[in-house]
């Protein structure tokens, strides 16, 4: 399965529709590819959080539109990154995965809010599903950017058998260390693929990461981008999932509920 990155910048400089206009060129410009992935929130860029009701939109909406269409003209998955979505009287940061016939297959809209020096936590509401999409790959699911730093919400895609994990993301710099040992541990635990694109470039004074990466269940390092835009093409072995979780079963040996042991010691206050 070769899979290409797209690890782009959202400068406040330049339109959303123009950014969308430069990421499809970008797409049919990309080397051929099974599934394309795009960053958190790239429309408008994460740190956009005074425009986000203004860039919401539905599945009728301009991104979803644009994507589809591609997907269709590449005859390939895209994996869209993640957009501010209308749900209801909220505003989700949802991430959607496109079949090569242009459609939704699945959709997951970020539980983790970002709160430190962020106002995503306040401005979108949590989504509560995580959703699992059979593909000629395996198992596919998303989490976003900040979910990395919680392993229970994925042992539950683990549990529900996933193999290919993807993770759109706008993660600063600062934290790249971060990024890099989070993605590495969460393939590691969960004996998964983890697909990690993020943003690059500067937003609202935030320099962010880039470093876009590709870890195996086993914890190899596959690809990795550098700082700047670019795109990274990665090819994997689906099948190397079933192999590593045989061969080595982890997750055979967790408990499925932990709360049942027994904690001892003094409570902290």
């Amino acid at each position: 399965m070769k899979i290409a990155l797209l690890q782009i910048a959202s400068p406040r400089t330049e339109s959303p529709d123009a950014r969308r206009n430069r990421v499809l060129d970008q797409l049919h410009a990309a080397p051929q590819a099974d599934l394309y992935m795009l960053p958190e929130l790239w429309p408008g860029g994460f740190f956009a959080f005074d425009a986000y009701a203004d860039l919401a939109e539905t599945d009728q909406g301009p991104t979803l539109t644009a994507l589809k269409r591609v997907a269709t003209e590449l005859n390939a998955f895209i994996h869209g990154g993640s957009y501010v979505e209308t749900a209801g009287t909220s505003l989700r940061n949802t991430a959607v995965l496109i079949s090569p016939i242009g459609e939704v297959i699945s959709r997951y809209s970020k539980i983790h809010g970002f709160g430190h020096q962020s106002e995503e936590r306040e401005r979108m509401a949590a989504g509560d599903t995580l959703d699992i999409a059979e593909t000629p790959y395996g198992r596919a699911s998303s989490t976003t950017c900040y979910d990395l730093r919680f392993p229970g919400l994925w042992s539950r895609l683990a549990d529900g058998g996933a193999d290919l994990i993807f993770v759109p993301a706008a993660w600063p710099a600062i934290r790249r260390d971060h990024w890099r040992l989070l993605t590495s541990a969460r393939a590691v635990e969960n004996q998964a693929f983890v697909i990690a694109c993020n943003a690059a470039g500067e937003q609202a004074g935030v320099q962010l990461a880039g470093t876009s990466r590709v870890v195996s269940p086993w914890g190899e390092l596959l690809a990795e981008a550098g700082s700047e835009e670019e795109t990274l093409l990665v090819e994997i072995d689906p099948a190397e999932v079933n192999r590593i979780r045989e061969e080595f079963p982890v997750l055979r040996d967790r408990l499925d509920n932990y709360e049942t042991v027994r904690l001892t010691g003094t409570p902290r206050l």
